[in-house]
């Protein structure tokens, strides 16, 4: 592989969800991923709608045999680190606790990415992700007054609280046990993480009161900018000028500088609930692609709700190359950009377990050992 990631070796125990993101995200940026995958009866078939798995290597172990167990440690005797994302207490029930895994290797970072995380009276609880938004407080502003609170399903906990927050912590181990400390483990909780991210709101709460009710803040959804507004067509458009200079910018090229609701209620809550009902039937009486010509690309604070193949063809996302159909399947490339290191573009999908060959050799398996995993079937191939 090549990217600024090239040269880290990852071992990831797939699940679903947060930890194979997570591995995705490593891979993208140039990392050795090995994806150890459960028998399933998709073994050697194409997936091309598994984006997840893009640019790993996958091998298909039974880790409920001991003889597989063995496998992934030695294949974890020189990585830098292992992703998991059981429940609590599985991994240690299969033989791959941490104990275990870092007495064969010491530097090893052991990651482990849960909803709730591995201590607390919720650890062994089911959950998604808007359970664990709700519960760290997340999930709080996304919504008005009465209204329910709701989330774009996986991006705020799963991907954003969970899978962002482990690639975090792996590296960040990384750098340490490569500077001359130990492995260690990373307990990467969605409700962490998740809880993390309203730091930015949290001050901005506390410069104003520290009051926690919906409808006073300037960046909830009872605030008529940050919200989204249909259009006569069925479109969608967003505003969101918070700074009184663009405020100034949209009422002025909205032909409302002139009503006084509008030059005195940005900051008003009593005038957000009629500035809301106003803004609604002014954006409502135009087609989206009115408003994009008036507002697109001016310090308006203004974009077009897009859909991902509406957001694929727009002209800044297709300069930036942001989203691409490989196997006719639309995805986004890897992200962030580096100046030196240029990320891949986005890498093959294996077949579940068709790198077994590859990773057992690598590894420094031998041919014999190799064929008894086979024959005992530990390691499945077809």
């Amino acid at each position: 592989m090549t990217g600024v990631l090239a040269g880290i070796k990852i071992i990831e125990i797939s699940g679903i969800g947060p930890g194979p993101f997570c591995g995705m995200l490593l891979a993208d940026l140039g990392a050795d991923v090995i994806a150890i995958e459960r028998p399933a009866a998709d073994l050697g078939k194409a997936r091309p709608q598994q984006i997840y798995h893009r640019g790993k290597q996958s091998i298909v172990l039974d880790l409920k045999a001991p003889e597989a167990v063995e496998v992934v440690l030695d294949l974890l005797s020189d990585a830098d680190a292992l992703i998991e994302g059981m429940r609590p207490g599985v991994m240690e029930r299969l033989g791959l606790g941490p104990d275990i895994c870092l007495e064969r290797n010491p530097a090893l970072v052991y990651g482990r990415m849960t909803g709730w995380g591995q201590s607390g009276p919720m650890a062994q609880a089911a959950g998604h992700d808007s359970n664990y938004t709700a519960l760290s407080g997340a999930l709080w502003y996304a919504g008005a007054s009465g209204s329910a609170p709701q989330a774009p399903s996986t991006v705020l906990g799963d991907i954003a609280g969970g899978a962002l927050y482990l690639a975090l912590g792996i590296l960040a181990a990384i750098l340490r046990a490569r500077s001359g400390g130990q492995g260690q483990v990373v307990d990467a909780a969605i409700v962490d993480g998740s809880a993390h991210l309203l730091n930015l709101l949290l001050s901005m709460i506390a410069s104003t009161g520290g009051n926690f009710a919906r409808d006073v803040q300037i960046f909830d959804s009872s605030h008529w900018a940050g919200q989204s507004y249909c259009c006569s067509d069925g479109g969608w458009i967003n505003i969101a000028p918070l700074e009184p200079q663009f405020y100034a910018e949209l009422i002025e090229r909205l032909g409302l500088q002139g009503d006084e609701r509008f030059t005195r209620g940005q900051f008003d809550p009593s005038l957000w609930p009629e500035l809301r009902d106003e803004f609604t039937k002014l954006f409502a009486s135009q087609p989206r692609a009115h408003w994009q010509s008036l507002l697109e690309g001016t310090d308006s604070c203004f974009a077009p709700v897009l859909a991902p193949d509406e957001a694929a063809e727009h002209p800044h996302m297709a300069h930036r190359n942001i989203y691409q159909r490989v196997d006719d399947i639309l995805q986004t490339k890897a992200a962030p950009e580096f100046s030196s290191d240029a990320n891949p573009a986005p890498q093959a999908i294996p077949p579940r377990g068709s790198d077994w060959q590859q990773v057992l050799t690598n590894a420094g398996f031998s041919v014999e050992r190799i064929q008894s995993l086979i024959s005992n079937d530990i390691v499945s191939t077809k």
